[in-house]
């Protein structure tokens, strides 16, 4: 939430600068002040995500992509970013990844893809699919700290290395982590690979289905 408090300050410090300010007192910020409000509501969380242009990626987006599924799921997949085709219709994983990942979903965990959530790091799409920078993810991160607190899953799964570092700032590389269930403040969070590195790499599908397995038998134990 802080990062995202900076942020508006730099955006207004720079509005003043345009309209000739030299100078402006520190004390248009007090840290005393109440928190940005974040609304405890999904659909209203969208419309503020929306409206955010916070960082450059909002600048070159085609649409947002804020997350979908069900709201009350006990499963969220966590990616690091919008492609192509996500930006261009405004939903997660939609394009060949996205096929691959509804797969996943509903030929090992059984169920279908609308009864989990998927949401990414950032919600806007880096030029040509680059990883997400450290400011762009840190500004995203109150819009998904605010999802995850609102759909209040019980089982996690970040998608590729960027993920999982974003989500717990552990640098340990994907092919290590990878399954290995990690206990979180409210959640089980278990890593694994990205479904575009599984287009590329199609013999590491047989550690992803073992991960899921992992996942399906905490679904049965809840």
């Amino acid at each position: 939430m802080k990062n995202l408090k900076n942020a508006l300050l730099l955006k207004q410090l720079y509005t003043l600068k345009q309209l000739g300010f030299r100078y402006t007192s520190a004390s248009i910020y007090k840290e005393s002040e109440p928190d940005l409000f974040l609304p405890d509501d999904l659909e209203k969380l969208k419309a503020q995500a929306l409206q955010c242009h916070l960082c450059e990626l909002s600048k070159h987006r085609t649409n947002m992509v804020f997350g979908e599924g069900d709201p009350q799921a006990d499963i969220m997949f966590i990616g690091e970013g919008p492609g192509a085709t996500e930006d261009k219709m405004g939903r997660p994983f939609v394009g060949r990844s996205g096929e691959l990942l509804t797969k996943m979903i509903e030929n090992v965990l059984l169920i279908p893809r609308e009864a989990v959530y998927i949401a990414n790091i950032v919600k806007c799409r880096p030029p040509n699919n680059r990883i997400p920078t450290p400011s762009e993810a840190h500004t995203c991160q109150p819009f998904l700290q605010k999802q995850i607190a609102l759909i209040d899953p019980k089982i996690i799964i970040t998608l590729g290395g960027t993920a999982y570092h974003y989500m717990t700032g552990d640098e340990t590389g994907i092919t290590k982590i990878r399954g290995t269930l990690l206990q979180q403040e409210g959640y089980t969070l278990i890593p694994t690979y990205h479904p575009s590195f599984l287009l590329r790499n199609p013999s590491a599908k047989k550690e992803v289905f073992e991960d899921l397995k992992k996942v399906k038998a905490l679904m049965e134990a809840l």
